[in-house]
């Protein structure tokens, strides 16, 4: 007789799933927090011109920029850091169920995955 809790089945892939998703929100609300702190911190007290519209820099839109801003000590770059860990939460989801359906050997959602997977990843690199 197998030992209870051994085996990888669908159960323990659905509390893993469940703790890693949790496990990214937190991680990602927590950078946002961190970020949103030492913005404050940096601009408490100076005046806001709501008269004209700034969009977000062009360096918090590319991933290289992203990661120059960081290294600086950007505040706006860590709360962007933040957003991309929250989108990228659902994408480590869906890159588990493919590890734990092939784990169990289960071709039809291994495939159904894979498809999900690559529609995401369409849109995120070829949205514009």
């Amino acid at each position: 007789m197998e030992p209870r809790g051994s085996r990888f089945d669908d159960q323990r892939m659905e509390i893993i799933m469940g703790r890693l998703l949790q496990a990214g929100v937190l991680l990602a609300s927590t950078v946002v927090l961190a970020g949103g702190v030492l913005y404050v911190r940096r601009h408490f007290g100076s005046s806001v011109d709501y008269r004209t519209f700034a969009g977000e820099p062009a360096n918090l839109r590319s991933i290289s920029g992203l990661f120059r801003l960081l290294r600086a000590g950007d505040p706006a770059a860590v709360i962007q850091l933040g957003a991309i860990l929250l989108i990228a939460t659902p994408v480590a989801r869906v890159v588990f169920a493919v590890v734990g359906f092939a784990l169990e050997r289960d071709r039809f959602y291994v495939a159904v995955s894979l498809i999900v997977l690559a529609v995401l990843a369409a849109s995120l690199f070829f949205s514009s």
